[in-house]
């Protein structure tokens, strides 16, 4: 400024005193209502994540569930084949010397 409160050339004159601070107060409301949105964006991000976090617990407790039960189920199976198989090998037994009695049998017929 030049001597006596004399305005430069460019220069703008600064607003009054009332206005700077209805603007502040206009720019601090503003403010608020970004900060007052951005936390409540955090809070609902946070509650889906949470919500995704039980959401995942929840799923991988019915694989793990479901997993369990195939397992069992695979255990009942194989015991099955086994007692399977331990009935089988006396008949295949049976069946060779049955195999071994006829051919004895033909023989002597041809005899």
């Amino acid at each position: 400024r030049g001597a006596a409160g004399t305005m430069m050339p460019g220069e703008t004159p600064p607003p009054p005193a009332g206005t700077a601070a209805a603007a502040a107060c206009a720019n601090c409301g503003v403010l608020q209502q970004n900060v007052n949105e951005y936390v409540a964006a955090l809070i609902a991000l946070k509650q889906k994540m949470i919500d995704g976090d039980r959401l995942l617990t929840e799923y991988q407790q019915k694989c793990t569930d479901i997993l369990c039960f195939q397992l069992l189920e695979i255990s009942a199976l194989r015991c099955q084949v086994e007692q399977m198989l331990q009935k089988i090998l006396p008949l295949e037994k049976c069946q060779e010397e049955l195999g071994s009695l006829k051919a004895e049998l033909e023989e002597k017929k041809v005899c």
